[in-house]
């Protein structure tokens, strides 16, 4: 009997030991081991207005180029400007060989001297024929010549007018002939349009180039805009007018304002992108390089109040759009349809969740529908 009681409180003593023991071992299993519940933070669904802005990518590009160059074919004489160079409003970039032009001027000016003294000589002839023919009107009249010979000084008179009036036409036509050569003559210096920046330089002296061929690209900076691609899916109300926030890739996150000039009415089906222009409302001092990349950011007009939730809460579970709802403390996934984002990282929520609803925003894992969760106001290691 005593053996057995001995027995007995051995055991007793091990039970004792050993279910303190299991019970830890279940509660840190549930509490920090794999079975232990999944750390959550959560956010309430809220009924509010959300401002959608644009984001896109653009280069800095001139919205006036001028193209300089010759309207005939011919050789290029000189050229006193490179690219980078600054031009001023008509000032001569160049010049194109006048080859044979101002020999043609002169031979043009010599043939217009002679046009005007025939002029002068038939004119002369006119003033006679008609003062004879007035003459011998008058002397018919009291009888003292006769009709033919009256008739004649008519005839001679008429003669005279004619060789005037072709003699007038004559020396418009050497006058026009000398315009266009001096035109011609002139079209060969390359004139800047306006002040600008030399951006091409497009031939050497020496070098051939047919007519309307650029040999000079000049830009007026003052026009400068930028090229921006913006995403198709988002772009539904971009449109001209909105305003814009650039910055410039060479000003060090200074932010520039602006404004959205056009939108294109050609998109670019590869990419999927809208093109617009957005122009700069001051520009900038210094002025940017063209061709220098800016970020481009285009507020869109405030839309009426709805749901709205975080876009860290999306989710993507068997191929459906939701998110992990808690509900009764328990995480039930809820496909959802969204509709308008902002660039402050909320989206409206068009079909699935009501104002109010609790929503996982950030989970420690993945979770699953049969996941335990533990909501806590932050999860360590993960970024507020």
């Amino acid at each position: 009997m005593k053996q057995f009681f001995s027995r007995h409180g051995r055991i007793l003593t091990l039970v004792g030991v050993l279910v303190p023991l299991i019970i830890l071992f279940v509660y840190v299993a549930l509490r920090s081991g794999p079975l232990a519940p999944v750390l959550v933070t959560v956010a309430a669904v809220e009924e509010r207005s959300i401002t959608p802005a644009l984001f896109g990518i653009g280069t800095v590009d001139a919205r006036y180029t001028y193209k300089i160059g010759p309207t005939f074919a011919g050789r290029l004489k000189q050229l006193d400007v490179h690219v980078g160079d600054r031009v001023r409003a008509g000032q001569m970039l160049g010049e194109m060989d006048p080859i044979d032009l101002d020999d043609r001027i002169r031979s043009q000016e010599a043939a217009l001297k002679r046009a005007e003294a025939v002029f002068r000589e038939a004119r002369a002839r006119q003033v006679f024929a008609q003062t004879q023919a007035q003459r011998y009107e008058e002397l018919l009249v009291v009888r003292s010549t006769s009709e033919e010979i009256a008739a004649a000084k008519w005839q001679e008179l008429q003669v005279a007018n004619a060789a005037l009036s072709a003699a007038r036409d004559e020396i418009d036509r050497v006058r026009a002939d000398r315009a266009a050569v001096i035109s011609q003559r002139s079209n060969l210096r390359l004139i800047a349009p306006v002040d600008g920046l030399v951006t091409v330089r497009a031939a050497d002296p020496g070098t051939t180039v047919v007519a309307g061929q650029a040999v000079v690209e000049v830009i007026d900076q003052q026009s400068l805009w930028v090229n921006v691609r913006f995403d198709q899916i988002s772009a539904t109300y971009l449109a001209a007018g909105l305003p814009a926030r650039i910055v410039l890739r060479s000003r060090g996150g200074q932010t520039l304002v602006g404004r959205v000039l056009w939108v294109e009415p050609l998109a670019d089906p590869i990419t999927e992108e809208t093109l617009a222009k957005v122009v700069f409302d001051v520009p900038p001092i210094p002025l940017p390089p063209v061709g220098e990349l800016a970020e481009i950011t285009v507020a869109l007009p405030a839309l009426a109040a709805a749901p709205v939730i975080p876009n860290a809460a999306i989710q993507r579970a068997n191929g459906r759009l939701g998110v992990w709802q808690v509900v009764d403390g328990d995480p039930h996934f809820t496909p959802i349809k969204l509709g308008a984002a902002d660039l402050d990282g909320f989206m409206q929520v068009n079909k699935g969740l009501k104002t109010g609803d609790r929503v996982v925003v950030y989970s420690e894992k993945m979770l699953g529908e049969h996941s335990r969760i533990h909501v806590v106001e932050r999860i360590p290691g993960v970024a507020r």
